[in-house]
């Protein structure tokens, strides 16, 4: 399932909880791919507290809590990371993640409150959804087999891959458009792990997150920045995305193509996708601006005339994706799409 629709499924459950609908979620997907943070991006859209347990780091009283004497009975201390309403709020994400790489006797405790949404005397307040989160079998991590009384109390979703969620997230999140730019060349490159080699560094969408770090701290010494990049995603991507950060230093005059100027398309096709990406992080810089239209009237001309034609396409695209429909407003729109048209067509 694409990360769009699980976040709409996360959301729409997060709307339930007050309504008595929610049911607790299992997200399913390998290492790096990006499900804690479909979670935390939740919580943030709807401004409330997440709580994170990594439950692979637990022992079963620190869910149980710890018992003490009581007079003639012995009751037990509720843990303080539990959600509370005075402490965290009405409203808020309880997310237990590294749930298949606790040992069962924690999954045990686990139980009553995924399920039942208490723990002895201890409720979960109304307002808290219950998400979960782990990586399968087959993904070489620590992973015990989920015991099926614990399976049965969570909905289940598997997280895949997919370049265009990626990239709408990467513009976002101002990742560097050059390595948006070289994953666009080079989509295979986005999540490539081999559980039977089991690698130290692989391409994933958090490792190309580290690239961007990387590359903002070494971009003026390229060769320090291909033993980072490769320290994150290893040798292979690494060297390939060096060069084609290397190779971006020929692209053509962006500014004059913001300009409406006409401007040479390079012959290599790298430095092809490398202008698509700058050119849709012109395009969102300028977003609200007063000269926003005039820019993106000039980018979706240049994307019109294009020599490959499916990347103009992939400029628009993302252009729509991450400025919205504002873009459908502007008449150069409808000239690029009249042309595309035409050269479908014929």
């Amino acid at each position: 399932m694409r990360a769009q629709q699980v976040s709409q499924i996360l959301n729409q459950e997060f709307d339930s909880v007050i309504h008595g609908h929610h049911t607790p979620v299992m997200l399913w997907g390998a290492p790096g791919i990006g499900k804690s943070q479909i979670i935390a991006q939740v919580a943030a859209k709807h401004k409330v507290k997440i709580i994170d347990i990594r439950l692979s780091q637990m022992e079963p009283s620190d869910l149980r809590g710890i018992p003490f004497k009581n007079g003639t009975q012995v009751d037990w201390a509720i843990p303080s990371l539990l959600p509370n309403t005075e402490r965290h709020g009405k409203q808020g994400v309880l997310f237990l993640d590294e749930i298949t790489s606790a040992p069962p006797s924690v999954c045990v405790a686990a139980y009553q409150l995924i399920l039942d949404r208490r723990l002895g005397d201890y409720v979960v307040p109304d307002g808290w959804v219950i998400f979960a989160a782990g990586n399968r079998q087959g993904d070489r991590g620590v992973t015990y087999s989920m015991p099926a009384p614990l399976a049965n109390r969570f909905s289940h979703y598997e997280l895949d891959v997919n370049l265009d969620d990626w990239i709408e997230w990467a513009y976002k999140n101002n990742i560097n458009e050059r390595i948006i730019g070289f994953l666009r060349y080079r989509p295979e490159y986005l999540f490539k792990f081999d559980a039977a080699s089991n690698p130290i560094a692989f391409p994933s969408p958090r490792t190309w997150e580290f690239v961007h770090r990387a590359l903002q701290k070494f971009e003026n010494n390229l060769a320090l920045f291909t033993q980072a990049a490769s320290a994150c995603v290893g040798e292979v991507a690494g060297i390939e995305v060096s060069t084609f950060i290397k190779h971006s230093k020929d692209l053509p005059d962006l500014d004059a193509i913001v300009n409406g100027d006409s401007v040479l398309v390079p012959d290599a096709i790298d430095l092809q996708y490398a202008i698509c990406s700058a050119l849709v992080g012109r395009a969102i810089s300028v977003k609200n601006k007063n000269n926003a239209h005039r820019v993106w009237g000039n980018i979706l001309n240049f994307a019109r005339d294009f020599p490959q034609q499916e990347l103009g396409v992939m400029l628009v695209s993302d252009m729509q994706r991450s400025i919205g429909e504002e873009i459908f407003s502007i008449p150069e729109f409808a000239n690029w799409a009249s042309k595309i048209a035409d050269v479908m067509f014929d």
